[in-house]
């Protein structure tokens, strides 16, 4: 009977594993089989270089929103990352155990607020205050702010896992060499853990591009390219949640087109962290 069962369960995991797969290639042969005779259609050139969105008038050039999907995460980038790994290291280096006990329920509860409840943060708390210190709130810089608290859970918690599995003896060893435990610890583990902490960090940068409510909620929505960081602008997760509730015909298969990109984007990201994880093995 344990020897069935060992097939049974050897099965049961097998097709999970085929379903998963199933899934992706499902997904992106939709995306592929929809977009790309739309991108041929409209023009390659005219579709991702183009600087005009106007729909009713035939014209769909979504060079703005890679602009804006481009602006609005490396700034998620700039105030994400930086916390999020000095929480991460806080966290496990340097926490005692009191405070841990709340800081981690809290950093959990951060990856279980919804994505609107976010947005709704934003618009009611930081897009009022931005616009009454910069003149605008519906910006740049409000959806940055916002989504950099936003990837922080995602790249505390691997991040924190990485430097945890760091193996003792490095640590040790840094100390027995005479180097402080603050030197230990960014000489000697953090980059020890420098794999796991890249994981997190492309993780953080794929919710950040792939974001949708709560950049529409304190964004702008504007289909130009911005000008600055109090310039509201429109994502391309944005675009596609905002008209493909009435698009039709040629319409919708810019949109559809427009997620071919917003899929490539995420697969360009996943492969440079592929390369840089490789070199860092050899």
């Amino acid at each position: 009977m344990k020897k069935y069962s060992e097939k049974i369960m050897h099965v049961v995991f097998l097709l999970a594993a085929c379903a998963s797969i199933l899934a992706v290639i499902l997904i992106c042969a939709f995306l592929f089989v929809n977009g790309i005779p739309t991108i041929g259609k409209i023009g390659l050139g005219n579709f991702v270089l183009g600087k005009i969105w106007m729909p009713k008038s035939g014209i769909f050039g979504i060079f703005p929103m890679i602009i804006g999907s481009i602006y609005v995460t490396a700034g998620a980038i700039l105030v994400g990352v930086p916390v999020g790994i000095l929480a991460a290291i806080y966290m496990a280096k340097f926490c005692n155990e009191k405070v841990y006990k709340i800081v981690k329920p809290a950093v959990d509860l951060l990856a279980g607020i919804p994505s609107v409840v976010y947005g709704f943060f934003g618009m009611v708390v930081l897009v009022p205050t931005f616009r009454n210190i910069f003149g605008n709130g519906n910006c740049v810089f409000t959806a940055s702010i916002l989504l950099g608290i936003m990837i922080l859970p995602t790249i505390i918690g691997v991040s924190e896992s990485a430097i945890r599995a760091v193996p003792d003896s490095y640590y040790e060893g840094s100390l027995g060499l005479g180097a402080s435990h603050e030197r230990s610890v960014f000489f000697a583990v953090l980059p020890a853990a420098k794999s796991g902490i890249l994981a997190g960090i492309v993780l953080g940068i794929g919710r950040a591009i792939g974001e949708t409510m709560a950049v529409v909620m304190v964004a702008g929505n504007q289909a130009i390219i911005p000008d600055g960081m109090f310039s509201g602008v429109r994502t391309l997760t944005s675009n596609i949640v905002l008209e493909m509730g009435y698009a039709t015909d040629l319409h919708r298969e810019a949109l559809i087109a427009t997620a071919v990109v917003l899929f490539v984007f995420i697969l360009m990201i996943n492969l440079c962290f592929a390369v840089l994880k490789s070199k860092e093995e050899r």
